[in-house]
């Protein structure tokens, strides 16, 4: 991850100019709140000429739709509103307005899909006595497949966490890792994981900055790679099991272990997320995140909405009223064909 905090070192260089905007030229007012919260994303944020491109997303159109619903005579709960009903039309989860009452939020790459999980199914899987390694929850199964449940990038997962579950694991034919459900967390983590699935350094993919004020002043896309870990790795075939809720880290992870050559992506496709946050405040004192580093796989296809997975299963609700999980049960078949 060296590389990656030298990026992120580089992108807070390149957006000091930006920060330096005086938003108090913009009065505490319901419009002048609403027309900072566009000029910032107008000039900042990375995605507007792809979504435009993608969905059809029109800023100035959708600063004329909005400002037309302000009124002097309005709450700043409604303004509240009116804001985050905006930013909703990037279509971004890492976008958020932040009050101290309440924080405004798009989470349609997830609600807007089936789900492709039942947790309490998933819970009969792992058992009881299942083991658990800082935020790892794991088993072997009865035919001699390991699985293993992540569902929090954010949860701690150290080297030593790592070395001892894939060692716990080695005797097992194959391995399913089920990242359903989880929206994110770090990316150090991410990289740290998927580290453990190659042993070969590999170009995963690629990485851009907005640099400028127009929507399409994006640094030239530097190359990002995964390097073998220097401890256990994993030397068998491997499958993660995907929907729409693997976001943000886990969005890059599912990107990462696409290009190790034992591993399979099996499920929905992922919710996508690929672009790192920075944040402004507004006159009003809110705080508004917005993301403003494009991230790209390694053929330089956007994955902001989301990546394919290599093998498409949905939840069979008939397996789910017999107690199967679909995408387990497939992945098991997977694993051992492969052997």
């Amino acid at each position: 991850m060296t590389r990656l905090f030298h990026l992120l070192a580089l992108a807070g260089l390149l957006f000091t100019a930006l920060s330096c905007v005086q938003e108090e030229e913009f009065k505490d007012t319901p419009e002048g709140n609403l027309d900072a919260l566009w000029q910032i994303i107008d000039e900042r944020y990375c995605f507007l000429d792809y979504k435009a491109q993608a969905i059809g997303l029109d800023w100035n159109a959708v600063h004329h739709k909005y400002r037309s619903r302000l009124s002097d005579q309005m709450s700043r709960l409604q303004l509240f509103e009116v804001l985050s009903d905006m930013l909703a039309e990037l279509r971004d989860g890492h976008v958020n307005l932040y009050s101290s009452a309440d924080v405004g939020r798009n989470w349609s790459w997830k609600d807007d899909y089936p789900a492709q999980l039942d947790h309490e199914l998933r819970e009969t899987y792992l058992g009881t006595d299942y083991r658990i390694a800082a935020g790892l929850r794991y088993r072997i199964l009865d035919d001699n497949i390991g699985y293993l449940v992540y569902d929090d990038f954010s949860a701690g997962l150290g080297e030593g966490n790592l070395d001892d579950v894939l060692y716990a694991l080695r005797l097992c034919d194959g391995l399913i890792i089920d990242v359903r459900g989880n929206g994110g967390g770090m990316l150090t983590t991410a990289e740290r994981f998927s580290s453990r699935f190659t042993n070969e350094r590999r170009l995963v993919g690629y990485i851009s900055h907005k640099r400028g004020k127009g929507h399409s002043d994006l640094s030239k896309p530097m190359a990002e790679y995964l390097e073998p870990s220097g401890r256990v790795r994993w030397q068998k075939p491997a499958i993660v099991l995907t929907n729409r809720e693997c976001y943000s880290a886990t969005n890059t992870f599912v990107r990462n272990m696409q290009q190790c050559p034992l591993v399979q992506t099996l499920g929905d496709q992922t919710g996508g997320g690929s672009g790192m946050p920075f944040s402004s405040e507004l006159p009003s004192g809110w705080l508004v995140r917005y993301s403003a580093c494009v991230m790209y796989d390694a053929e330089m296809q956007q994955i902001e909405f989301g990546i394919q997975p290599d093998i498409p299963c949905t939840l069979d609700s008939a397996d789910v009223a017999r107690g199967r999980d679909t995408l387990i049960e497939t992945a098991r078949q997977v694993l051992h064909q492969a052997r």
